[in-house]
């Protein structure tokens, strides 16, 4: 079991306790068992070094317990990282985001701590390594893409790439989590929309069209959105773990769990689909023998392009067949939204006015209360599940480290005249929600108002945007950063990431950031919204909503086709740290009319001093 340390602030020296000293011995000596027993697979396979990345074989954002190889391997618990495991030695590789939490969980007498960013850990590799050395790697736990790369660059280098048959931490991982056991859900039509024929027999045309027999179907949130399925296999996404191929004629073979599939499931998904078990998709790609399949390579895993390519199965590198048809959201899709959003809103609301209440009586709790009692709101929805993503909850310098967890550590108590940054969703049936407000607890000063509002105005700009067919997020990145540009200051996140309709929160292909795929934004895709500035060890500031990309009726008859964002959150924004002076008159139009619509959507279920409470926090400036 690891024992997490006590968050130490950057600003601050970190003193261990007796107990947290024990902890760390334990845990150092327990992964150090584990690295000798990873190194002996290494020797038995002549290898010189062993890949561990933080992904399983569906390649996902999120990872189940079953398959943390990375923690199990070191004891990080972050969700990005990757660690080479030498003879004699260790490297772990993590973001910005984890410069603390790596060096309270990871032993540096075991690991040297580089970055995932600045140190390209292949070139590291061939650094490191003399020539004619033996690199090991779990294919199924590495892109096809970056196989290629990563094998293209150590031959150049005289250095080998093994894929090895089975995995040194598996052989080795006893008393492993057992994998989820709860049944898939048959996701209603009534949500979705449309049926899974109907979705099937859309996609399969472009497949045909483009000239492949099958798609290769990886992503978990699309072959469940194509077969109208939902699941609990993954902490936070409403997915099944497995893989599909979808076949030029319609139809589908589903590799999972067979054993979680429920009574009905055949006339859910309509005729043509087959259920094997996962261990059955290695024959079936060698079936396609001199067939054509399409594949994603940055998305799928090596292990299955490198098992069809080898039984001579033409590989087609396209995106995801299914990715931009289910980023459009129909008619019923959309519907959905708005309605989680404004029980969402409810919810959100509620734990605000409380939050204000606990304040102003000087009860102050900390993170991770503040985030259980934010959920309690929500889990009063009968159609709510659980949520979206971890909860940022992070308190006054906790809030600069713009992916902070506040159960990484000990949970941060709130201080007066600070400010609180909670950045949280939920997965209804009806729709997922993504919110993120900043707000005063006690005083504020001039300063902190100031980059309030800074971000503010970013999250205006770009939500009153309007734009052309074919414009991508890119684009429109800058609509969001311009008033931060002006005085100099920046964020290091993207500004928007699409959403999915009670599945990722994360949802590709569309975004709004600097850099990115150029997929231009269509009706019916939604995406965040959501600014930022954050200053080191002092705070953070990030306003979210999540809108929909619609059709701009205002412009409907202008020379070009025009869109524009709808927002589909509906919660106040904290007026307290919002300096009026720097807001232009469109600006504090905007506001009001937002609030206005807040308060027209929320108050006819609010009632009390909730109501109260919501009524001053959306009256007009």
């Amino acid at each position: 079991m690891l024992i997490l340390l006590s968050f130490c602030p950057l600003s601050s020296v970190f003193i261990p306790s007796k107990q947290q000293l024990f902890s760390w011995s334990f845990m150092s000596s327990l992964i150090a068992t584990r690295l000798n027993a990873i190194r002996t697979e290494m020797a038995n396979n002549d290898l010189d070094a062993f890949i561990v990345p933080r992904a399983d074989e569906y390649l996902g954002e999120y990872v189940p317990a079953h398959n943390e190889r990375l923690y199990w391997a070191t004891g990080f618990t972050g969700s990005a990282g990757m660690a080479i495991i030498l003879k004699g030695s260790a490297a772990i590789f993590t973001d910005g985001r984890y410069t603390v939490q790596v060096r309270q969980q990871v032993s540096a007498g075991l690991f040297e701590y580089l970055s995932l960013t600045d140190v390209p850990q292949i070139q590291w590799l061939i650094d490191t390594l003399p020539t004619h050395s033996r690199v090991g790697i779990d294919s199924r736990l590495h892109s096809f893409n970056w196989f290629q790369k990563a094998q293209s660059a150590f031959h150049k280098a005289d250095i080998t790439l093994v894929t090895l048959d089975e995995n040194p931490i598996d052989i080795h991982w006893n008393n492993r989590p057992e994998a989820s056991s709860s049944p898939a859900i048959l996701f209603s039509h009534d949500y979705a929309g449309e049926s899974s024929q109907d979705k099937r027999t859309r996609i399969a045309k472009n497949i045909q069209h483009i000239g492949a027999d099958a798609a290769l179907i990886t992503a978990l949130d699309s072959f469940c959105w194509l077969l109208n399925l939902r699941g609990q296999d993954v902490p936070r996404l409403p997915v099944i773990l497995g893989t599909a191929l979808l076949y030029k004629d319609s139809r589908v073979t589903l590799f999972t769990d067979v054993t979680k599939l429920p009574q009905g499931i055949n006339e859910h998904v309509g005729n043509g689909v087959d259920f094997l078990p996962e261990a059955e998709l290695a024959s079936s790609l060698k079936a396609l023998s001199n067939k054509i399949l399409l594949c994603d390579p940055d998305a799928s895993n090596a292990w299955s392009q490198l098992t069809a390519k080898a039984a001579n199965v033409t590989l087609l590198p396209a995106s995801c067949p299914i990715a931009l048809e289910k980023a459009q959201k129909n008619t019923i899709e959309l519907a959905g939204f708005t309605a989680c959003h404004i029980r969402d809103g409810v919810a959100v609301s509620r734990f605000l006015a409380w939050l204000d209440n606990e304040v102003q009586h000087h009860r102050l709790h900390n993170e991770a209360t503040l985030s259980d009692k934010l959920e309690s709101f929500r889990l009063e929805d009968p159609l709510y599940q659980e949520p979206s993503f971890d909860t940022i909850s992070a308190l006054g310098s906790n809030a600069a480290m713009c992916h902070y967890n506040h159960n990484n550590g000990t949970p941060a108590t709130m201080l007066l005249n600070s400010l609180y940054l909670v950045d949280s969703g939920a997965q209804y049936f009806d729709g997922t929600t993504d919110v993120t407000r900043t707000i005063a607890i006690g005083e504020i000063n001039d300063e902190q108002k100031k980059m309030v509002t800074l971000v503010l105005k970013g999250h205006i700009a770009l939500d009153q945007a309007k734009f052309p067919q074919g414009t991508t997020g890119q684009q429109l990145d800058a609509f969001a950063r311009q008033f931060l540009w002006q005085h100099g200051y920046d964020y290091d996140h993207g500004t928007g990431h699409g959403v999915g309709h009670f599945l990722n929160v994360h949802e590709g292909p569309q975004r709004i950031a600097k850099a990115g795929q150029p997929v231009a934004l269509l009706p019916g895709m939604i995406v965040s919204n959501e600014p930022g500035y954050y200053r080191e060890s002092e705070f953070g500031i990030r306003l979210e909503n999540l809108v929909a990309v619609q059709i701009c009726e205002a412009l409907k008859d202008s020379e070009r086709d025009m869109l524009e964002f709808k927002a589909l959150t509906l919660i106040p924004m904290d007026l307290r740290l919002i300096d009026n002076s720097l807001l232009t008159v469109t600006e504090i139009n905007w506001l009001n009319d937002y609030h206005q619509r807040v308060f027209s959507a929320l108050s006819p279920f609010i009632e009390g001093i909730e109501l109260n409470w919501l009524t001053n926090a959306t009256q007009a400036i």
